[in-house]
């Protein structure tokens, strides 16, 4: 059976507001945010807003439809959209639609130049990065593009093992390893974070709910002496997640927070 999604469409007025969104939005469960710049008076054609100037842009983001009805997240949405006087509007899209739609609104991702992050279909990047990370980019709710992992062997880890439960994930996952000629990473699926082996490094780039409720193994899994990196977590969220760290033997080093969000270093 396929799946459907429930899509959210919404104009945004700069750049310190989407950030806001968007961790507001994740918090509720929603991914895949695909953001479009927009011109000053430019209409969208979702008939939300007008006249927006610089910074201003349209967002979509996207639910399973089952777990948008099951946690009756409508009166949470509109509570968000409320308190920035904005609107938005709902669809409902077909999971076999979506890889056609994403590709034709998927733009390249550049850090300095450090990392880029580009479809097979974009050109490299011009001036050129130090990792040049090619993706297939598909409907991925969660880590199922591989992207930290591949970033991981690019910069010398000598053995990557990546998880995640969902299969459309791992498939994506297996073929952007692919893509990239990545030789030392393994894939799995998985319904929790436990391992046989342990890890210098256990990177978790998730929400707070997932980590929370895989502490105990992403404890297990690391080894003595070795750091846990913890990101896709809110600024409100740090004091939480310290003590909760700290309570299974973890000692906190530092935070790099940037636009709302923050990810947090441990070791032990």
């Amino acid at each position: 059976m396929s799946k459907e999604y429930i899509q959210i469409a919404f104009d945004f007025s700069n750049q310190d507001q989407f950030d806001m969104l968007v961790a507001e939005l994740s918090e509720l469960g929603f991914e895949g945010f695909n953001e479009e710049e927009l011109e000053e008076g430019q209409n969208d054609g979702v008939n939300l807003s007008n006249g927006l100037g610089v910074g201003a842009g349209h967002c979509k983001t996207f639910m399973l439809s089952n777990q948008f009805e099951t946690e009756l997240v409508q009166n949470k949405l509109d509570i968000i959209f409320n308190k920035y006087s904005l609107t938005y509007s709902k669809s409902i899209i077909k999971e076999q639609n979506w890889n056609a739609v994403w590709e034709s609104n998927f733009d390249p991702i550049r850090v300095g130049d450090f990392v880029g992050i580009r479809a097979h279909f974009h050109p490299e990047f011009e001036p050129t990065v130090t990792h040049d990370i090619k993706i297939t980019p598909k409907m991925s709710f969660g880590t199922g593009t591989g992207i930290l992992a591949i970033l991981a062997e690019k910069l010398g880890a000598s053995k990557v093992h990546a998880v995640d439960n969902d299969d459309w994930c791992i498939e994506n996952a297996a073929e952007n390893i692919l893509n990239n000629a990545s030789k030392v990473i393994t894939i799995e699926k998985v319904e929790s974070a436990l391992q046989k082996a342990q890890f210098d490094i256990v990177l978790a780039n998730v929400n707070r709910h997932i980590i929370e409720a895989n502490m105990d193994e992403l404890t297990q899994i690391g080894k003595p002496g070795g750091i846990l990196v913890l990101s896709g977590l809110l600024i409100e969220d740090q004091s939480d997640i310290i003590k909760l760290t700290k309570s299974k033997g973890w000692q906190f080093q530092e935070a790099q927070p940037l636009n709302g969000w923050v990810s947090l270093l441990f070791n032990r």
